[in-house]
């Protein structure tokens, strides 16, 4: 299939330049730019060998033969069957761009979603410290913010009450003994000094705030009866807020502690807050390849409350610079499989096929670790259409051999069963959608971040669609039915163009494919086809139509 698309590629810059090339039929010809120069001979770009001294056509494809001038190369002349030649006016016609390769940082913008939590060093939980009875409730309500040592609930133990009158009673070292009792009941120093001062008939004591915060949570009412131990409130401070993200494998190379991080929110639109990275968790989790980072983020009150509330959906962008290191355009490289070639301008309209290793992506370079040096010329604009004629020229060379079919490579085990649990996902959501269920689309939806990274990273270097798909991964709830369409659609199309080609492949789950027809009738803005992945034991539901129209579609065979 490459080699016929290459063919094909090949024909398309033969004949463009046939036929914007003015031949010359004296032995002079006119450039496009008119400077008159002398051809050397004539040949034919599909098939190299073939040269004559007159204008003409190819003996073996019926072609125009195209001029070589004076100071360019033929088609054959630059170096084998990794060269291609071009003329000065297949150049321009192709619009040829070339860059440098040059030695600079390298810079990425990484995004990433999350959720807003609180500071864990800074969140409490109050208990009780012996048995009793809640009498009175100061802070009756979740949300209240208190100060530390403000009266949260007044607590009647008999066994407090007991040790209270036992100290006022006490004098010397037992006075001390039973000080220390009434710290181990639950009472602060300060509490502790004013028991002397404490009215006889007082029965209650006062349970007090350990920590200045935000009460989330309020376990008991007026009235009740609590045993040691028992939940009684949690208080966390708001003040400095925590944003947990998972980065993935192929993250980490790029996250590093200190580094800056933007944050947003749908809650407040507009509005960003700006944290470092100050923890990375080492301990990856098996099932998704990910961990969790840490950003602290400043929580100022604005109008009596704050900004940012607890355990909200954030988005985020981690600003990377990488030290200086060689690169190129991210579209000098292409790269089919595992394998990432360049072509290097050799002048003269000379342009050599060169294998390079890369490294890490940036937003607009990449890192070449090999295969380069520093001040080569490479090829950004047009280099699809020079791999295409350098492909057809390694075909006639080694003597026009049929192309053979190349077998899909087996998945191993962690890609089988990523690929399995992505499916899974992905069927879950087409099935509820296909029901019109947006609460079990919302839950199906939740787990499709982290399941399709860990395919994505498992499939790296077996298609050129996983980052497509990685940045269709994104679902943080629809409200409603029309816009988690909208969603699923980006989504599914991503997932079919990575998953299709490898469906034969040995080892891969079986799924079917699906398309509808008609899918910008239910979501405008699309194209007319859009298409689905369900597993194989599952019937027909149209996820775009829903019960309208549920068995609208038809299977896309492999």
């Amino acid at each position: 299939m490459k080699t016929f698309l290459a063919f094909l590629i090949g024909a398309a810059i033969a004949t463009t330049a046939t036929w914007l090339v003015v031949r010359p039929h004296d032995g002079v010809g006119t450039s496009a730019a008119g400077a008159s120069r002398k051809v050397l001979y004539y040949q034919s770009a599909m098939h190299p060998w073939i040269k004559s001294d007159r204008p003409g056509r190819c003996t073996i494809c019926g072609m125009e033969l195209v001029p070589v001038y004076e100071g360019e190369k033929g088609f054959d002349e630059a170096g084998g069957e990794n060269v291609v030649a071009l003329t000065q006016s297949q150049v321009q016609v192709l619009h040829v761009e070339t860059a440098a390769a040059t030695i600079e940082p390298l810079t990425r913008t990484l995004r990433v979603a999350g959720t807003v939590d609180d500071d864990a060093s800074r969140h409490r939980v109050l208990s009780a410290y012996v048995d009793g009875r809640v009498e009175k409730l100061h802070v009756n309500y979740l949300g209240a913010d208190v100060k530390e040592g403000q009266p949260l609930a007044d607590f009647y133990s008999p066994t407090l009450l007991q040790t209270e009158r036992e100290y006022r009673q006490l004098g010397g070292e037992l006075k001390k003994s039973a000080a220390l009792r009434l710290k181990q009941l639950g009472l602060t120093g300060e509490q502790v000094a004013a028991v002397d001062s404490k009215p006889a008939e007082a029965l209650t004591s006062e349970i007090l705030a350990p920590m200045t915060g935000t009460v989330v949570s309020q376990n008991v009412y007026e009235g009740q009866y609590v045993t040691m131990g028992e939940k009684l409130f949690e208080i966390a401070d708001f003040s400095t807020m925590w944003f947990m993200f998972r980065a993935y494998e192929m993250d980490m190379p790029w996250i590093e502690l200190g580094q800056k991080v933007i944050v947003t929110t749908p809650a407040l639109p507009g509005k960003s807050f700006e944290g470092k990275v100050t923890f990375i968790d080492p301990n990856f989790e098996e099932a998704t390849r990910s961990t969790k980072i840490r950003v602290e983020l400043s929580n100022p009150l604005v109008n009596g409350r704050r900004e940012l509330l607890h355990r909200l959906y954030a988005d985020g962008e981690v600003e990377v610079k990488a030290p200086a290191v060689l690169g190129v355009p991210r579209s000098a490289v292409i790269q089919m499989g595992a394998e990432a070639v360049v072509y290097v301008d050799r002048d003269g309209g000379a342009y050599e096929r060169s294998v390079v290793k890369i490294g890490r992506r940036g937003d607009a370079r990449i890192e070449v670790l090999s295969g380069l040096a520093e001040g080569d010329r490479v090829v950004t604009n047009g280099n699809l259409l020079i791999d295409g004629q350098a492909e057809m020229n390694r075909t006639f060379m080694a003597g026009a051999t049929p192309a053979t079919t190349v077998p899909v490579e087996k998945l191993d085990d962690n890609q089988t069963k990523s690929v399995a649990a992505f499916l899974k996902v992905a069927d879950a959501m087409a099935d509820a959608l296909a029901a019109d269920d947006l609460a079990t689309f919302n839950e199906a939806s939740k787990p499709a971040m982290g399941i399709t990274a860990a395919m994505t990273n498992a499939l790296a270097g077996r298609s050129g669609k996983l980052a497509e798909l990685d940045n269709a991964r994104h679902f943080h709830g629809s409200d409603d039915l029309a816009a988690a369409r909208k969603a699923f659609h980006r989504f599914s199309q991503a997932a079919v163009a990575v998953l299709e080609p490898l469906r034969k492949g040995e080892g891969m789950p079986a799924f079917r494919v699906w398309e509808c027809t008609m899918a910008d009738e239910a979501i405008p803005g699309v194209s007319k086809k859009a298409r689905w992945l369900q597993t194989a034991d599952r019937p027909l539901g149209n996820p775009y139509f829903g019960k309208s129209m549920p068995n609208c579609g038809k299977e896309v065979q492999p």
